[in-house]
């Protein structure tokens, strides 16, 4: 079983020609709201890309129409939501998505009743927590409560994951509880105090895997979007290059080649192989629109590719 702790949202994506300049009022196109939050993104990643789609989630919704919609879109992926709570008085969270004519995008958050996931709620899914093979988590819910989760699924010996986003400083204990430690290059550098305005370099971004890992993660994989995935694992620094592909949205293909990578590892297949899915997953989710309309599912990936498959 995979257990995914986090946020969920409603995405508010508009299209547009370009990103609009401080104080400017910008027509846009297309409007649609898609269920999303890293949370969710990420457990439906799971769901949809693993052999047996065993996935379940711990988090909060808001008593809103959000909210009812939110948990049926995880139903309709088979995520168990036992423990997603509904937070009376509270608006489900939601973000506003503008996506360029690049596919690039820019995010802005509204919490709600994310901010409400307390240690109380992992304490209360402990059980859950128990059965797990996998513990998935970000940063868009209460840095305390994220640190609970993790110190409950590493004293269970699980493998915990954790995507630092949206980045922000964190504690050297907890970065030692962690199996996989996976953020972009910007959050990698900002978890590593280094410089962030040019890491276009395999050197550059080596200093800053270097400097994680003598904070004590052991394995660090920053994902560079095009450019693909460093990873340094038991092995070494490995570089691995990104699916060829003409991206449309960026939007959640983080989340996805996580998604991927997480259901490869519970499905038994090495760390490489689980790398490789995650990203031929991320490389087809960028060529549609949307968060959790862009997830693949894992037969599509089957039938799209000849290569070794997990």
């Amino acid at each position: 079983m995979i257990v995914v702790i986090g946020s969920i949202n409603m995405d508010l994506v508009m299209r547009v020609s370009r990103m609009p300049r401080p104080g400017e009022t910008l027509s846009g196109g297309q409007f649609q709201t898609i269920p999303g939050g890293k949370g969710a993104n990420q457990a439906v990643a799971c769901a949809r890309l693993s052999r047996n789609g065993n996935v379940a989630m711990i988090a909060c919704l808001g008593d809103d129409a959000f909210g009812t919609e939110l948990r049926a879109a995880l139903r309709r992926d088979g995520i168990d939501d036992t423990h997603v709570s509904t937070i009376v008085g509270m608006s489900s969270g939601v973000a506003a998505i503008a996506v360029d004519a690049n596919g690039q995008n820019s995010i802005v958050l509204a919490a709600g009743a994310n901010d409400a996931l307390s240690p109380a709620h992992i304490d209360a899914a402990s059980a859950l927590i128990a059965q797990a093979q996998v513990v998935v988590l970000q940063l868009e819910t209460p840095l305390a409560t994220v640190r609970h989760a993790i110190q409950l699924a590493h004293s269970l010996n699980k493998i915990v994951v954790l995507n630092p986003a949206p980045a922000q400083a964190l504690p050297l204990e907890l970065l030692r509880q962690l199996t996989y430690l996976i953020p972009n290059e910007i959050e990698a550098a900002m978890l590593a105090k280094l410089p962030v305005a040019s890491l276009d370099s395999d050197a550059e971004i080596d200093a800053v895997i270097a400097e994680l890992r003598t904070c004590g993660c052991g394995n660090v994989l920053v994902t560079l979007g095009a450019k693909g995935v460093r990873a340094a694992l038991s092995g070494g620094i490995r570089h691995f290059a990104a699916q060829p592909t003409t991206a449309i949205d960026t939007t959640a293909a983080g989340d996805t080649f996580i998604g991927g990578f997480v259901a490869a590892l519970a499905d038994g297949q090495t760390e490489a192989e689980a790398i490789d899915f995650g990203q031929r997953a991320a490389a087809l989710s960028v060529t549609r629109v949307g968060a959790q309309t862009s997830i693949p599912y894992r037969r599509e990936l089957l039938s799209a590719s000849t290569s070794t498959r997990p």
